[in-house]
């Protein structure tokens, strides 16, 4: 089993809660604090956004060790661990994941040139996706740290999940395709799990992140409300810029950056909610459209961004 260590000179831990010194990703001591959004889904506590002047990386500041962050995850609305349907968010949410399931299995074949392989899928959930690769030939293997999650995905496509902390102990160079759909944010071992999965995959195998863009339109204009940072749970927010940085450190190449056009929509109508206590269809879909259209002129402007990444 692996067991995170921490760095000394970059972070102090007090209270079971983990303080960057430097930024996490570039080591630079030109760290300052950006403001401090509550966590609407869960405990109602602020937690700090700190930004790094060097690489443009954001990160959540005095952090839950992993060992006490699983009661963050704890709620009926968190749709990735309980695919729930309750309230009109996740309701659309359901509406629009079978379209993307086809566009991301679809990326998947033509980014790799392959119809089949072995792929793993980091944070895996309820295993909507894995059953969609498993469905259309491919070997697959899920990791999830929600048991109730990994309990779905088995029970529901009948696919085979580990704990997340199995990652270390599995076989080097065995994969064609590793997926982190809205994960990187959530692994407390950023630069670790890079490095292994640098390990895990086959020579020129691809890699596949998607992670939420704090530079977008809809970021912008919700700042703290902004639903993407979703305190603590999100230990890092990510820029192209130090995406980039990060992925090029570890030794990736990027191929390609992809546009995630329904996300802007989807966490517009989250952070009209955390703003107003209500959901104001008509404002998020105006604000969604905006961050869409400005999207179109430019990848790096998404509400998310996903990343093609090939092992060198």
């Amino acid at each position: 089993m692996f067991h995170f260590v921490y760095s000394q000179r970059m972070t102090t831990i007090s209270q079971n809660r983990i303080t960057y010194q430097t930024c996490p990703v570039c080591a630079s001591p030109k760290i300052h604090l950006v403001f401090s959004p509550k966590d609407h889904t869960v405990s109602g506590e602020p937690f700090q956004v700190w930004h790094c002047d060097q690489c443009s990386f954001r990160f959540t500041q005095d952090i839950p060790v992993p060992e006490e962050i699983g009661s963050y995850y704890k709620s009926e609305d968190y749709i990735s661990h309980s695919n729930t349907n309750k309230g009109i968010v996740n309701r659309l949410y359901q509406m629009v994941r079978e379209i993307t399931l086809k566009g991301k299995r679809n990326l998947i074949t033509q980014s790799s040139g392959k119809n089949s392989g072995k792929i793993l899928d980091i944070g895996c959930g309820t295993g909507e996706f894995l059953g969609k690769m498993k469905n259309s030939g491919w070997e697959t293997l899920g990791l999830e740290p929600d048991e109730g999650a990994a309990s779905l995905a088995k029970k529901n496509h009948g696919l085979s999940v580990l704990p997340s902390d199995q990652l270390f102990s599995l076989e080097n160079g065995a994969y064609d395709v590793i997926t982190m759909w809205h994960v990187l944010e959530h692994v407390h071992e950023l630069k670790a799990y890079l490095q292994k999965i640098q390990l895990l995959l086959k020579p020129n195998g691809l890699l596949i992140i998607a992670v939420p863009n704090y530079q977008s339109l809809d970021a912008e204009k919700y700042g703290e409300f902004w639903a993407a940072y979703d305190v603590p749970r999100h230990l890092y927010h990510f820029s192209p810029g130090s995406m980039k940085f990060l992925l090029e450190e570890q030794q990736f190449q990027l191929m390609e950056m992809k546009r995630m056009p329904f996300d802007a929509f989807y966490v517009s109508l989250l952070s009209e909610k955390y703003i107003s206590g209500k959901t104001r269809l008509f404002a998020a879909f105006f604000t969604g459209l905006r961050s869409y259209l400005r999207n179109l002129q430019k990848v790096e402007t998404g509400s998310s961004v996903l990343y093609v990444v090939r092992k060198k």
